[in-house]
C-alpha cells in the first residue's frame, strides 16, 4: 500500500509539473520530452536481456502523450516526428504499442500514466491554457469504449435493434455514393483514371492510416495494378483541386448527403451549430509556408481549419470548412480577421439548413464576430474574456451576494449595431463565475439554464478527434493543396459515417441521440469492404 501511495504521489507530482510548464507557454510535446520524472517508483516490465528496442522512459513519455491527447495507437503511428521528441528510434507500430501497455507496463505503471495524464487534462480544461491537443474532459470522466470492446450482453443488445449486415452495408454504400458525387477535378475525360478511383484510394488511405506511396501500393495489390493509380499519379490529381473548387465540392457533397434525409423532422426546424478551429500539427521548416500558423504554444506549428458543425440531437455533421490563414513571422499574411471566417462559414451552412443559434469559444470573443452573426440573423452564445468591466461587475455581484447577473449592452460598428447582453453565471467547473455574450433576451432567472446549452460543444471535440484519428490519411507533403484535400476528405468520410448511423436509426425508429450505433471503426471496415473485393 505504501508503494502505491508513493507511486500516486509521484504521478500527481508529474501532473503538477506538466501543467505548470504548459501554463508558462511550453508546447505539450516539448514539455514531455524534457520531463525528468520522478520515475523512481516505476520498474520496466521487461528484463535487461529483453530485446525491446524502445527505451523505457521514452515509451512512458509517449504513453503520457497518448493519454493526455486521447489518440489511438494507429493515430500515433501517423506522426513519425514524435520519435525524436521522445528519444525513440521510431514510433512503434500498433502491435508493439498494444503489447507495451498490456505486458511491459504492469497495473501500477498503467495507473501512474492515467493518473498523471488525467490530472493534466482536468487542470487544462478547468484553469487553462487552451491547448487543442488535450482531449475533452468528458472522456476521462465518463470514458468511452473503443470500437470492438463490447461485452456479450452489449452485442446482444445492439443486434436486437434490428440491424442486419445487409442493411448496414447497403446504407453505408448509399451514403458513400452521395458523398463522392459532389467532387470534380476537372481532368480530361480521356484520363487513365476517373475521379472515383482517386476518391477510393484516398478513402482507403484514410481508413488504414497510411501515406500515399504505401497506400497506393497496398490498394493496387488488392484491386490489381491496372485499377488504382500510382502514388505520384494520385498526388498530381489531388493538386488539380484548387482550394475554392474543393470547398465548393464539399458543399455540393454536403447538400447531396442532406438530401437523403431532407424529409426527417429534425431538419425542418432551425439547428444549433458550433464554430471552432482545429489544428493539424506541422513539424517541418516554415520558410515559405504561408498556410502554416503558429499555435498558442510559443514554438508550436500547425495547419488550421475552421468548421461549422451541427450539434445537439440532430445528426452531427460538419456543414462548412474554411482554411485559416494567419499572419506569422515567416510570411507576409495580413492579420487574421476571424469575423470574416465566421461569415463565410455561416453563409455556406445556411445554404443547407436553417440555423438558430451559433456557439463559439473565446477565440471568437470580439464585437466584429458579434455583429457579423447578428447581421446574418442568427443568435449567438460566446464566452468572453474577463476584462476591467467584467471584474467590476463581478465585484458588485460579490458585494450583493449574487450568483447570477445580466448586464445589457450594445454593439456599434460601421457594419451595423444591435443590442446584446453579458450573462454572469456559476462556472460549470464549480469554481468562479463564467461570462457569456448573447444577442438573445435572457433574464437573471433563466441565465444559468440558458448557458448550460454551451456544454454541448464537447461534441465537436469528439468530432475533431474522430476526423483526425479515424479518417485522416498521412502525408508529409509541403504542398497546401494536398494538405487541404486530405483534411476535407477526412471530414467527408466522417459525415458519411454519421449519415450512415442516422439512416440506420431512422430505419428502426430508434431515438436520435448523439451516441452512434455504428462506430467509426465499423464504418471503416464496411467502406473498405465495399472498395476492395474479398479474396
Amino acid at each position: 500500500m505504501a508503494n502505491r501511495s508513493h507511486r500516486l504521489t509521484d504521478a500527481y507530482s508529474i501532473g503538477i509539473k506538466l501543467h505548470r510548464q504548459l501554463r508558462g507557454g511550453s508546447v505539450l510535446t516539448n514539455t514531455l520530452a524534457a520531463l525528468e520524472g520522478p520515475f523512481d517508483t516505476l520498474e520496466d516490465g521487461y528484463p535487461e536481456w529483453h530485446p525491446a528496442p524502445y527505451l523505457f522512459h521514452g515509451m512512458l513519455r509517449l504513453f503520457l502523450y497518448r493519454e493526455i491527447t486521447g489518440q489511438s495507437y494507429r493515430s500515433l503511428t501517423q506522426y513519425p516526428e514524435l520519435a525524436d521528441v521522445f528519444g525513440l528510434e521510431r514510433i512503434p507500430d500498433e502491435s508493439v504499442l498494444s503489447r507495451t501497455w498490456r505486458n511491459r507496463f504492469d497495473d501500477g505503471i498503467r495507473e501512474f500514466v492515467t493518473t498523471a495524464a488525467h490530472y493534466v487534462v482536468r487542470q487544462v480544461h478547468d484553469f487553462g491554457p487552451d491547448i487543442p491537443e488535450v482531449r475533452p474532459k468528458e472522456e476521462i470522466i465518463t470514458p468511452r469504449k473503443d470500437p470492438g470492446e463490447f461485452s456479450d450482453d452489449e452485442d446482444e443488445d445492439r443486434s436486437s435493434k434490428g440491424f442486419t449486415d445487409e442493411q448496414i452495408t447497403q446504407t453505408t454504400r448509399l451514403a458513400r455514393d452521395h458523398g463522392f458525387d459532389g467532387f470534380d477535378s476537372g481532368r480530361a475525360e480521356n484520363a487513365s483514371y476517373d475521379d472515383t478511383q482517386f476518391f477510393e484510394l484516398q478513402t482507403f488511405m484514410g481508413m488504414v492510416g497510411c501515406g500515399t506511396p504505401q497506400g497506393a501500393a497496398r490498394f493496387q495489390y488488392r484491386r490489381g495494378s491496372e485499377y488504382g493509380p500510382h502514388g505520384d499519379t494520385h498526388l498530381r490529381a489531388v493538386k488539380q483541386f484548387a482550394p475554392n473548387h474543393l470547398l465548393d465540392g464539399f458543399d455540393e457533397a454536403t447538400d447531396r448527403l442532406l438530401s437523403v434525409i431532407e424529409s426527417e423532422t429534425s431538419f425542418r426546424r432551425p439547428v444549433t451549430a458550433a464554430i471552432d478551429i482545429t489544428t493539424v500539427p506541422y513539424y517541418g521548416e516554415v520558410e515559405g509556408m504561408s498556410m502554416v500558423s503558429g499555435t498558442k504554444e510559443s514554438d508550436g506549428r500547425a495547419y488550421k481549419f475552421a468548421t461549422l458543425s451541427i450539434i445537439g440531437q440532430n445528426i452531427p455533421l460538419v456543414l462548412a470548412i474554411e482554411p485559416v490563414r494567419e499572419s506569422s513571422e515567416w510570411d507576409r499574411n495580413p492579420p487574421n480577421q476571424v469575423h470574416r471566417v465566421v461569415r463565410r462559414l455561416v453563409k455556406r451552412a445556411k445554404e443547407h439548413v436553417p440555423i438558430e443559434t451559433v456557439l463559439c469559444d473565446r477565440e471568437f470573443d470580439s464585437k466584429q464576430v458579434f455583429q457579423t452573426l447578428s447581421n446574418l440573423g442568427v443568435n449567438y452564445l460566446i464566452p468572453t474574456r474577463i476584462g476591467p468591466n467584467e471584474r467590476e461587475a463581478l465585484e458588485t455581484m460579490d458585494e450583493d451576494n449574487e450568483e447570477t447577473a445580466v448586464e445589457s449592452a450594445s454593439v456599434h460598428l460601421e457594419t451595423g449595431s444591435h443590442d446584446m447582453r453579458y450573462l454572469y453565471v456559476p462556472s460549470t467547473s464549480g469554481e468562479g463565475t463564467a461570462v457569456f455574450a448573447t444577442n438573445l433576451r435572457v433574464g437573471p432567472d433563466e441565465a444559468e439554464t440558458f448557458c448550460r446549452r454551451y456544454s454541448r460543444r464537447w461534441q465537436i471535440e469528439n468530432e475533431y478527434k474522430s476526423i483526425k484519428h479515424d479518417f485522416l490519411a498521412k502525408t508529409s507533403s509541403k504542398d497546401y493543396r494536398v494538405r487541404l484535400f486530405y483534411f476535407v476528405f477526412a471530414v467527408l468520410l466522417h459525415n458519411i459515417w454519421r449519415l450512415t448511423d442516422f439512416l440506420l436509426k431512422a430505419e428502426v425508429k430508434w431515438k436520435m441521440n448523439y451516441g452512434p450505433v455504428l462506430t467509426a471503426g465499423e464504418c471503416v471496415e464496411l467502406i473498405c469492404s465495399a472498395l476492395i473485393p474479398a479474396d
